[in-house]
């Protein structure tokens, strides 16, 4: 499996971007997608997840409401919509996917609940 991440770039704060994650393979073993950030000198972060078939969303306490993730099963692909950008959203941000349901459930904060990555899309929000 592999993922494809786009849609990173440099923006101002308070605009907005949309990164996608295609993945290029069936997906019928995905449970779940994710996207993870890592901000320059800090460790990996979660920032949100989808359950493939369901839809369920899941979400990091610190962007309550500005981010938003989706998924559109027929294209394979994931989105993460971010609203309000700020600097401190800088990071290069990388979609990953999980086959393991009792992982995800138990741990979907967790890297190690993901099985597969992409190579991640760099996002620059200057003040």
């Amino acid at each position: 499996v592999q993922l494809q991440a786009c849609g990173g770039g440099l923006v101002q704060a308070g605009e907005s971007l949309r990164l996608s994650c295609t993945v290029s393979e069936r997906t019928f073993s995905i449970y779940a997608m994710g996207w993870f950030r890592r901000a320059p000198g800090k460790e990996r972060e979660f920032v949100a997840a989808i359950r493939w078939s369901a839809g369920t969303t899941y979400y990091t306490d610190s962007a309550p409401g500005r981010f938003t993730i989706s998924r559109d099963n027929a294209r394979n692909t994931v989105y993460l919509q971010m609203n309000g950008l700020k600097p401190e959203d800088t990071a290069v941000y990388y979609c990953a996917s999980g086959n393991r349901r009792s992982a995800f459930l138990l741990h979907y904060k967790s890297a190690d609940s993901y099985d597969f990555w992409g190579q991640g899309t760099k996002v620059t929000v200057s003040s």
